[in-house]
């Protein structure tokens, strides 16, 4: 498994080949979350299914796909829906586009009998839409193997997530600790969009 500094080299590449213009599509970059996503990932067999959004390079990396094939896809232009079905690695630009998908797969492999869990990543913003509210409730009201991974920057791109519902707290904070459902907190040093050089939104 790649280290946490292995992780950001990784992403600076990225942020730099970026603002030189090598990249003609968006970026989305992590930063700050590198200890908390390596340990979920502590728990990932090569059998396991992940879905995420489109803040997944990490996610990719740490699943076991080559570095330098995760680099040409994205200077290929698809860093937002990096997918790369060996590895059992899906990703969509789409906001909470993979998580009735991630509720269909562990479906499936409840009624194969498969020994494989889906783990699924989001942002605190997809995690407050009601497709994850109806996701998360029907893979537990069925008791199917998915665990939740939400990933909290506290932004909807740039916007405080807690202003736009008017809340305090999220829902899964009010929660009892759960097997299914991993949350952690972190700031990242790149925009929503970008390395910080050149055109966002």
């Amino acid at each position: 498994m790649m280290t946490s500094s292995e992780l950001i080299a990784f992403e600076e590449d990225i942020a730099a080949d970026f603002n030189a213009a090598k990249v003609h599509a968006p970026v989305h970059l992590y930063s700050g979350n590198e200890d908390s996503i390596i340990r979920v990932f502590e728990n990932i067999r090569p059998q396991d299914w992940v879905l995420c959004s489109w803040r997944s390079h990490y996610q990719c990396l740490l699943k076991g796909v080559p570095p330098e094939l995760v680099k040409a896809e994205i200077l290929a232009g698809r860093s937002i829906s990096l997918c790369f079905p060996d590895y059992r690695i899906f990703s969509s630009a789409i906001v909470g586009g993979v998580v009735p998908i991630a509720a269909g797969i562990a479906l499936g492999i409840k009624r194969s009998f498969e020994d494989s869990r889906v783990y699924c990543f989001m942002g605190e913003m997809t995690a407050e839409t009601g497709i994850a509210h109806e996701s998360v409730k029907y893979c537990r009201n069925h008791n199917l193997p998915v665990t939740w991974v939400i990933e909290d920057n506290g932004k909807s791109v740039c916007t405080e997530t807690k202003s736009v519902w008017n809340i305090e707290s999220h829902w899964w904070e009010k929660e009892p600790a759960s097997a299914d459902m991993v949350s952690y907190r972190y700031q990242s040093k790149y925009p929503h969009a970008g390395a910080g050089q050149r055109v966002q939104f």
